[in-house]
């Protein structure tokens, strides 16, 4: 690609002899079309902030395309590295594509998706790997590729233990007998940009007050808690953004951290009139699986003995992300406020955007100054001048203990592997690869 003096423009040249899943040659067309649709108001496509203030694409011939946008935009390469943005040929059904249908261009295409059950993949015999950290050039080594949901950890084990699947989520409970076993192989995924933190409502008491924000970080002894849940599998995270991920740095982010000070906490709280005979009462929003469950459970005695009684509510994702908005929108709201054990992935900074310019992912934090610094974070392409804006917003969200890093990876990160199965790798921001797989014996 080439980049325009001012930065506002892009002119692609795709590879030649790229096809689509149905045949037909993938081309600049297919491209302005995935971009177009990303922009469409009837699609509501979650991924269009992610695109950045796109204006025009142009198809210049069926290699070649530009696009325009109205201003720079610092993570507009780095999105379109991501599977976000991966391309989809406009000769797909568009009442059925991400329903029933799917065509794109990668190493297997779709063959059925049963909801909740399982998603099956065939080989695409034309395939030609043009990036992938892989030594395979060509299509995959195997035929078909079963996806299952299999929600109980034991089932999983099983399955695995009998060879009925080859792959799998282990139990984490499990893991250190299962590497004592030494008959499955651990894959533990890196550079996840996977980051659970802690997040609050801040739109009436008692998280309206930095104090109690600073009480709970300074609460929480995120290392511990990781170490007899986890032991070696995640990493203290000190940033708002995961390891791997541009601006990350671990001294930069500790200087404005939260170090394990219970005495600070309780000192804090007896500032705003808290103490042994009146404890700061809130809810502890947590997601289900990946063992957070007991996670909070740590984290809940913890609190306890500073003076914070925090309930715990275990809900999916989905039901979280929804509560966590309603909170932050109902300031007049009589029960206190409640913190999250929030979790996101992304592959560049401008998850800072996502999350916190106005009107944020949930209605939270926000402020003019913040919406001016995060403004620079997209705007200045300059690789210096860039990471100065990302780490002036770090340390903004840091110190008015907005968003408090605690561990990263935090989801599906860790794999066992039966011994047939060769050529499995994990590449970064946990995309997991099998064009390299092959199944031996």
């Amino acid at each position: 690609w080439e980049e325009s003096e001012d930065g506002l423009s892009y002119t692609f040249t795709l590879n030649e002899g790229i096809l689509c899943h149905d045949g037909s040659p993938f081309t600049a067309e297919d491209v302005k079309f995935t971009i177009d649709r990303a922009f469409d108001p009837d699609s509501a496509s979650l991924t269009q902030t992610a695109w950045g203030p796109i204006e025009t694409v142009e198809v210049i011939d069926d290699v070649t395309f530009r696009v325009d946008l109205a201003s720079k935009f610092g993570a507009f390469i780095p999105f379109l590295a991501d599977s976000f943005s991966s391309m989809v040929c406009d000769s797909v059904d568009p009442e059925t594509f991400g329903s029933t249908t799917a065509i794109g261009t990668g190493p297997f295409k779709l063959v059925e998706w049963v909801k909740g059950d399982t998603v099956t993949l065939e080989k695409n015999p034309d395939y030609v790997n043009f990036g992938r950290p892989l030594e395979n050039p060509g299509p995959p080594h195997v035929d078909r590729l079963l996806v299952r949901t299999v929600p109980e950890p034991q089932t999983r084990l099983a399955a695995l233990t009998t060879g009925e699947v080859h792959i799998a989520e282990p139990p984490f409970d499990d893991i250190p007998a299962i590497r004592e076993a030494g008959e499955l192989e651990i894959v533990v995924a890196e550079n996840t940009g996977q980051n659970v933190f802690w997040e609050f409502t801040i739109s009436r008491p008692p998280f309206d007050d930095i104090r109690a924000r600073q009480a709970v970080a300074y609460g929480t002894d995120p290392e511990m808690a990781i170490d007899i849940i986890y032991g070696g599998l995640s990493q203290r995270e000190w940033c708002p953004i995961a390891r791997g991920v541009f601006g990350n740095d671990q001294e930069f982010c500790q200087q404005f951290g939260y170090e394990y000070n219970p005495e600070k906490a309780t000192e804090l709280l007896a500032e705003l009139g808290y103490g042994p005979d009146n404890p700061l009462e809130t809810t502890m929003y947590v997601w289900t699986g990946g063992n957070r469950h007991k996670l909070a459970e740590i984290f809940q005695a913890q609190l306890a003995q500073v003076g914070i009684q925090a309930a715990i509510e275990i809900m999916d994702i989905g039901t979280m992300n929804a509560r966590v908005r309603e909170q932050n929108e109902s300031p007049d709201d009589p029960s206190p406020g409640t913190f999250d054990m929030m979790t996101w992935s992304w592959y560049d900074p401008d998850i800072l955007y996502a999350l916190w310019h106005s009107p944020g992912a949930y209605s939270g934090y926000s402020t003019p100054e913040l919406d001016e610094m995060l403004e620079l974070t997209r705007t200045t392409i300059d690789p210096e001048g860039r990471l100065e804006a990302v780490q002036n917003v770090i340390q903004y969200l840091m110190e008015n203990a907005v968003h408090v890093g605690l561990y990263t990876p935090g989801w599906e990160w860790v794999f066992a592997v039966r011994p047939e199965v060769e050529g499995f790798v994990i590449g970064p921001f946990l995309h997991p690869q099998f064009a390299d797989v092959q199944i031996k014996g």
